[in-house]
C-alpha cells in the first residue's frame, strides 16, 4: 500500500481523485461524501461469462469457472466519477451474494456491508492511460484491484476515473 500512496502523491491529480484512487474502502461511500449526493450505478452491461486462462488468473480459479461480469459507471448528479467492470466468481461468493449482484443497480461497497462481508482490498496496478471509456478521448486514471474474502479472490475490479476538473469539489 505504501508504493500506492507514494505512486499516486508524484501525479498531479485533483485531491479528491487521489482519495477515490488510493482508498482501501468503498469508493461510493467517499464518492457520497464528497458530493453530497446519492451515487447511482448505471449498469451498461452484465453478464455470466465463463473464465478464459486470464481471468482464470486473475480470479485464482479454473478455466471454464462460472464469472459475474459487470460493467458500470457509479454518478452523482448527473456527473459520471467512475467506469468500473467487476469480476466475481459465482462458486466464491458468500450466500445470497449473487443475488444481489445480480440486480445490478447496487454498489458493490453497499452489497459487502449489507451482507456483513469481512474483506481486504489489494491494489494490483494504478496508471494513467487514454480512454473513450467517458465518451471521448481523455487522460483517465486506472486501478486494478482484488477484494479478497477468506482468503480468496472475491472480486476482481479495475476502475477508471476521469481526470479533469470534475474533481475540483
Amino acid at each position: 500500500m505504501d508504493d500506492v500512496i507514494e505512486s499516486l502523491c508524484k501525479l498531479n491529480l485533483p485531491t479528491c481523485l487521489r482519495i477515490c484512487a488510493g482508498t482501501d474502502g468503498s469508493v461510493t461511500h467517499l464518492l457520497e461524501l464528497m458530493t453530497g449526493q446519492a451515487v447511482r450505478v448505471k449498469t451498461r452491461q452484465q453478464q455470466i461469462i465463463e473464465a478464459g486462462d486470464e481471468i482464470a488468473g486473475l480470479l485464482d480459479i479454473s478455466a471454464g469457472d462460472a464469472v459475474n461480469e459487470r460493467i458500470v459507471l457509479l454518478c452523482a448528479g448527473d456527473v459520471v466519477y467512475v467506469h468500473a467492470r467487476s469480476l466475481a466468481p459465482i462458486k466464491q461468493m458468500p450466500s445470497g451474494m449473487e443475488e444481489a449482484l445480480m440486480r445490478a443497480d447496487i454498489p458493490i461497497g453497499r452489497i459487502l456491508r449489507e451482507y456483513a462481508i469481512e474483506s481486504r482490498r489489494e491494489i494490483d496496478e494504478i496508471e494513467i492511460l487514454e480512454s473513450r471509456v467517458f465518451g471521448k478521448l481523455c487522460p483517465a486514471l486506472s486501478r486494478k484491484y482484488r477484494i479478497i474474502h477468506d482468503n480468496r479472490v472475491l472480486i476482481w475490479i479495475n476502475e477508471m476515473f476521469p481526470i479533469d476538473d470534475r474533481w475540483n469539489l
